[in-house]
């Protein structure tokens, strides 16, 4: 085991490795999710209940949007912005994996993937009984994933196409990734990689929040694990592990190859943000070393001042 992990630390320390890494990781999650939904669009049969999927109590589209892009449109349907964004989802994730305008797609997915927290129909109302069905938890702990998504998009932007991309072919001034800081990026990355495992551990009781199929105890542990900057090789191995084993109880031989792999499109870029803490760790910033020097640096500077 140790001389596996020191061969891959060997070969994918750096920091373009580390972008190819996730740029492969998120592109699939994209071409997958688009593919789906596509698939489905343009199939006459099945148009229908897509568009009700994403437009009902359990959709991903809650009334004020609804209103807002469809109401007093004539131009604009429902059928044809889930097309549209469809369309651009898998061809943005052939582009990530091609390495093709890496950051400003990461730039463009680190806030799109907010929309769909804010969009999501959720009823929280104390006493309040709905006649649909419909989410009743926080919408920030149902799409908890995609804000991790969106944490390591925030990573991307600034890591870059990495190697084996279109963009290193075509742009002849790219940014000097040797200078770039892990430890501030490893932060961002252990932080969006717990979020998930903290909340499913926290409230994987109520509905609709992801829990891996694992014992939740387990996945806090693993999110506190992060979150502190310890063990956090160990934990992302860990995790790893666990995302295999979500993924291992999500197959099924009633389902084609796409509909399986959209049951946990998600898990390729968890995945392969697993992988690169694995080999990376999570940086040193606000470990509990870090947090001790900085208290000490704190107090030597006011008695200085004083």
């Amino acid at each position: 085991m140790n001389a596996l992990l020191q061969t891959l630390k060997t070969k994918l320390q750096g920091n373009k490795e580390t972008a190819t890494i996730l740029r492969v990781g998120l592109g699939l999650v994209f071409i997958i999710g688009g593919y789906n939904k596509l698939s489905q669009l343009l199939d006459a049969d099945r148009t229908a209940a897509i568009v009700g999927s994403y437009t009902g109590g359990k959709g991903y589209i809650n009334d004020f949007f609804l209103n807002y892009l469809f109401a007093d449109s004539s131009w604009l349907s429902p059928w044809g912005f889930l097309t549209a964004l469809s369309t651009f989802e898998l061809l943005s994730g052939i582009a990530l994996v091609a390495g093709l305008m890496v950051r400003p797609l990461a730039l463009v997915y680190a806030f799109l993937l907010w929309t769909f927290v804010f969009s999501l129909p959720v009823v929280t109302t104390p006493g309040v009984e709905t006649s649909i069905s419909t989410y009743t938890s926080p919408a920030m702990f149902v799409q908890i994933r995609d804000i991790a998504l969106s944490g390591f998009m925030f990573t991307l932007l600034i890591m870059g196409s990495g190697r084996f991309s279109l963009d290193s072919k075509i742009l002849t001034n790219g940014v000097n990734t040797s200078s770039i800081d892990w430890d501030k990026l490893g932060l961002l990355t252990r932080l969006s990689l717990a979020a998930p495992l903290v909340i499913g551990g926290l409230f994987g009781t109520f509905a609709n929040i992801a829990t891996y199929a694992t014992f939740q105890p387990l996945l806090l542990i693993l999110g506190g694990l992060l979150i502190v900057g310890i063990k956090v090789r160990e934990a992302a191995a860990v995790t790893f592990l666990v995302m295999l084993w979500f993924i291992a109880t999500k197959l099924s031989l009633e389902k084609s190859l796409i509909a399986n792999l959209n049951g946990f499109k998600r898990e390729f870029a968890m995945l392969a943000v697993c992988l690169v803490l694995t080999v990376r760790g999570g940086g040193n910033s606000y470990t509990p070393a870090d947090l001790i020097r900085r208290i000490k640096y704190s107090f030597g500077r006011e008695i200085q001042t004083a």
